[in-house]
């Protein structure tokens, strides 16, 4: 399982600085081969439009390759941008990586 899922951990600020470099990283992890995508939010401090956006342009692009991207680790900023947005419905999030991955083995 290892190979197919990649994680990206993301942390501090994500904003218009920096999202855009953030969508091209996501992105080019289609090219690994990976099945899902797993965007850990633990360390993110600040998360706003452009970011929220950028990870919206990465899970179109992923999804068109037949790779999925899901989130953990959302702390209570993030969680409220995304349920005011309404991609908390769009995104499927866990809890931790843990629960990801407990989920992920359970299916296999």
């Amino acid at each position: 399982m290892d190979n197919q899922v990649q994680i990206v951990k993301l942390n501090g600020i994500i904003n218009t600085n920096n999202s855009q470099t953030l969508r091209e990283n996501i992105t080019e992890l289609q090219e690994t081969g990976a099945k899902i995508v797993l965007v850990d939010c633990q360390d993110v401090t600040f998360m706003d439009s452009s970011a929220l956006g950028a990870l919206v342009l990465a899970f179109k692009t992923l999804r068109a390759t037949g790779t999925k991207l899901v989130l953990c680790s959302i702390n209570e900023q993030v969680r409220i941008l995304f349920e005011l947005t309404g991609m908390d419905k769009v995104f499927e999030i866990f809890p931790s990586q843990d629960e990801f991955h407990q989920v992920v083995l359970s299916k296999n």
